[in-house]
């Protein structure tokens, strides 16, 4: 058998770790406090893979060249945290309707403008959804541990690819900046997709024509022989532009669709002490350890509480949490934030259980003794 590769690791290291492993070949970026160790990380690493990095002059010109690196085959990632994060909400759309994979990095920070530069919060989660404007979905993960943002780093990546979307992650800026001892997986234990190449000639290639049994279309590679055109206006299947009201609903309508209508194979989560309990925290990120350890608590005093942990944020793990608002008396959502996700919760939750909510925006931690007060305080 061969050793185990076991390593103290950073979350921020942790994330060029997992997207080095997925594949990633470019990196774009502008550092900013509290992801800058990622760009540092992927400076020093991508050279000795025959991978580029470039700093950039701003946000706006990292989600560009991400999206032009991932046109030629390069799987490509840029991170940055809440006001660079604002700035490449443009790109982000962009990238969603020429359908480029490629990874966006959030580690967050409290805002809004320059907020707190160096404190966690999850204040950036409707952003996530609804940043860029129109109609759209995305896919957002969001890990609580540093193993699990190596994990979801290459996840991340995997579902850029199958789906020919931006995915984000999100991350808590104690979870970036923490250590923790991982395991490292071996190379056969990971799953890594890459896109799915088209099998016709260059001169027969129709760049966002889909089959009938998959909805999204195979992409070829600029540099490959294969000539097609990139645009952010609403396009036909050709890539140029179009002002065809029927083609236009048919694009956004699977835009969105490819990514919903898969939603049990992109939703991801973590059921904790779920089997007996009558009531539940619904959390995500650090928020997530805080509740564990609460959950622990209250359980040595006999209340029977458990924790539903989405890590996939969006699109929202909607059928497994009518699932548990059905047999459960009370939903509480923990955020760090005054109630983004819990908007989410109480539309899908509401209709079955009371939902209730705690949250803080001061840039601390919210931490087990909160929970466990909170839990016990409410009344009705």
């Amino acid at each position: 058998m061969p050793e185990k590769t076991v390593k103290l690791m950073q979350g921020n290291e942790a994330c060029v770790e997992g997207a080095i492993a997925a594949g990633m070949m470019f990196y774009a970026g502008y550092p900013i406090t509290p992801s800058t160790e990622i760009a540092e990380l992927s400076a020093a690493r991508l050279p000795r893979i025959g991978g580029k990095f470039i700093q950039m002059e701003d946000e706006i010109a990292s989600i560009s060249a991400i999206i032009g690196a991932s046109l030629t085959g390069k799987k490509s990632m840029t991170a940055t945290s809440g006001p660079g994060f604002s700035l490449k909400q443009e790109g982000i759309g962009y990238a969603i309707i020429s359908e480029v994979p490629c990874v966006i990095v959030n580690v967050q920070r409290g805002g809004p403008s320059t907020g707190l530069p160096t404190s966690p919060a999850q204040g950036d989660i409707m952003q996530a959804r609804w940043g860029t404007h129109g109609e759209h979905s995305i896919i957002t993960l969001y890990p609580s541990t540093v193993r699990e943002i190596y994990d979801t780093t290459i996840r991340a990546f995997n579902l850029a690819e199958k789906y020919r979307t931006p995915v984000i992650l999100l991350m808590d800026e104690v979870i970036g900046h923490m250590r923790e001892k991982i395991e490292i997986p071996e190379e056969n234990q990971m799953e890594i997709y890459n896109r799915k190449k088209p099998a016709s000639n260059p001169e027969d290639y129709v760049p966002y024509k889909v089959k009938e049994d998959n909805i999204v279309p195979e992409m070829a590679n600029f540099g490959e022989g294969y000539r097609f055109h990139v645009t952010g206006l609403i396009h036909s299947e050709t890539g140029f532009p179009t002002n065809n009201n029927k083609i236009a609903a048919e694009l956004i309508t699977r835009l969105v669709n490819k990514i919903e209508d898969n939603a049990d194979d992109i939703v991801e989560y973590e059921e904790y002490k779920l089997e007996d309990a009558n009531e539940i925290i619904i959390t995500y990120g650090a928020t997530a350890r805080s509740a564990k350890s609460a959950i622990d608590l209250l359980r040595e005093e006999g209340r029977k509480i458990g924790m539903f942990r989405p890590i996939t944020i969006w699109p929202v793990a909607q059928k497994q949490i009518e699932n548990l608002a059905k047999i459960v008396n009370r939903v509480s959502v923990i955020e760090m934030n005054l109630g983004q996700y819990f908007l989410e919760i109480d539309r899908i939750a509401g209709k079955y259980t009371k939902v209730d909510k705690y949250g803080r925006v001061d840039g601390e931690l919210i931490t087990p003794e909160e929970i466990i007060s909170f839990i016990k305080g409410r009344r009705g």
